[in-house]
């Protein structure tokens, strides 16, 4: 049970604490659809069409020969591969419908597939607003310090990768990051990987934590996104060597499509969505002529460029509906979906931020969409990351899962003979015992959304919700360690791979010197 942090009352002591329900993380969405499903079948025939008549773009390499000695027409005079229907009906047929990405324990598993909700972080920014407002760019040891703070965070539900490893070559980051991500907290962690020649290392990190291969083929605790095609429709050849290289050794992966609609898309939403929805359906015949029934994750992350000036926006109503189709496009298909919110354009922890994230929060989480990263922490259009803004974003993304949740409708919550005896009867409601009964599971109460009087909220300080997120963020940083890795692990991994964050920088003493 998460514990709102009490609050100063007018004689100076602590009030009592309120227990707060959290909202349950795989909760049904669905509720919310913006396309009929006769347009979501027009979209999924024209993003056929597209296959078969405009192709891929693949440039000469074994992932063009898999797609070619399947039957697809190949020009490469054009670098074009065309995808006929009858490879996109197989794929489907033996596509997973149903993919589980692990936590350490089972309580953090995420069981992606219908409309089941979770959210969590997202990755790469390069900068970072630290507690006292200054900017700085991204290091190593942020993935470590973010993770120790997501893992004290009830309602953010998993851990991607947040920040890039400004500090590090490229040959270093894979197994530093993931490193990072999983000595920090219980939760399932998600990165990409820079090299392919690395992933063979990360699937042997992994079986190490999780205690053999065996062990991590049956709950695999790590997961990669692959951004393996440029918009429009061009595969990347470095990223499918990675991807190839995470189904060689079995690892859940994501194939990510980012186009930008007006952009890298068509300015029409609905042409976006057929864009995007070919690219996916490419990969998804690619995974499955490789190995048919892959723990693969559809992968959608559609934006809009604004057309005023060119720039990548994230945090409109366009953004919204686009991410939501998208969820409503998976469930048609009956795959996994990996989508986005909470990529406010904002460049602090303000009203603008908090408008821009429970608004495209809502919309995918509704529409129940799977897997929605970026939901906690960002600022700036996914270039930087704030600490109190994952505090903030954990309140956000608690009430739209209650909202996920919905309203339980039974004989005993339509409330007949309650209403009854209350109107007949000295009762009233609040004192009434279905009251108190359901105090703790029908109501979610905030853990930093303010809710005092005036007069209280004047006589604590007023203090403003950014002020009461640093706040807290400070405390979690302070006191929640998780021990995560025995000392004979730590030491293990240390000596089979190149870690190189100190032992020193992971404990508590000296923190705040090393940190601020």
């Amino acid at each position: 049970m998460a514990r709102r942090p009490g609050r100063r009352g007018r004689d100076g002591h602590k009030e009592t604490e309120i227990s707060a329900p959290v909202a349950p993380s795989g909760a049904m969405g669905g509720r919310y659809k913006p396309l009929l499903e006769s347009e979501v079948e027009r979209i999924f025939e024209a993003a056929i069409t597209v296959l078969e008549r405009t192709g891929i773009e693949v440039a000469e390499s074994p992932c063009r020969t898999t797609f070619e000695n399947a039957g697809c027409r190949v020009d490469p005079s054009i670098n074009r591969v065309f995808i006929p229907r009858s490879l996109v009906e197989k794929a489907m047929k033996t596509m997973a419908n149903e993919v589980l990405l692990a936590g350490r324990t089972p309580e953090h598993d995420l069981h992606l597939g219908s409309a089941r909700v979770y959210m969590g972080t997202g990755g790469q920014a390069v900068k970072l607003l630290d507690l006292n407002g200054r900017m700085r760019e991204t290091i190593t040891s942020d993935n470590y310090h973010i993770g120790r703070l997501v893992d004290k965070l009830d309602n953010i539900h998993f851990y991607m990768r947040p920040v890039v490893c400004r500090d590090l070559e490229n040959e270093d980051i894979d197994v530093n990051q993931f490193y990072t991500c999983l000595a920090a907290t219980n939760k399932h962690v998600m990165a990409n990987s820079y090299l392919p020649e690395k992933v063979k290392d990360l699937r042997m990190m992994a079986n190490m934590i999780s205690g053999g291969a065996e062990a991590f083929d049956k709950r695999p605790i790590i997961s990669f996104t692959a951004c393996w095609t440029v918009s429009p429709l061009r595969y990347a050849m470095e990223t499918v060597e990675i991807l190839d290289e995470a189904i060689e050794h079995n690892i859940p992966v994501v194939i990510s499509s980012a186009p930008q609609a007006g952009a890298t898309s068509p300015a029409a939403l609905a042409g976006t969505l057929v864009q995007l929805l070919a690219e996916q359906l490419s990969g998804i015949v690619y995974v499955n002529l490789i190995k048919p029934g892959f723990p693969l994750i559809m992968g959608c992350v559609p934006a809009q460029a604004d057309l005023r000036t060119g720039s990548f926006t994230g945090g409109s109503g366009e953004f919204s509906l686009l991410n939501a189709a998208c969820a409503q496009i998976s469930q048609h298909l009956r795959i996994p979906i990996y989508n986005s919110s909470g990529i406010s354009d904002s460049k602090i922890p303000d009203a603008q931020a908090g408008a821009e994230k429970s608004l495209t929060g809502l919309a995918a989480a509704l529409a129940g969409s799977n897997y929605i990263h970026h939901s906690a922490g960002f600022l700036e259009s996914l270039l930087t990351v704030a600490y109190e803004q994952y505090v903030i974003d954990n309140d956000i993304n608690g009430a739209i899962m209650r909202m996920v949740r919905g309203i339980e409708v039974t004989e005993e919550t339509l409330s007949i003979d309650v209403i009854h005896d209350v109107c007949t009867g000295p009762n009233h409601f609040l004192g009434h015992a279905q009251t108190l009964k359901l105090m703790n599971s029908e109501y979610l109460y905030p853990q930093l959304m303010d809710r005092a009087s005036r007069d209280d909220w004047e006589a604590s300080g007023e203090h403003d919700l950014r002020a009461m997120a640093i706040e807290q963020a400070k405390e979690h940083l302070t006191n929640h360690w998780p021990k995560i890795l025995s000392d004979e692990l730590d030491n293990d991994l240390r000596k089979h791979f190149n870690v190189l964050m100190p032992k020193h920088e992971m404990q508590p003493e000296g923190f705040w010197d090393r940190f601020l």
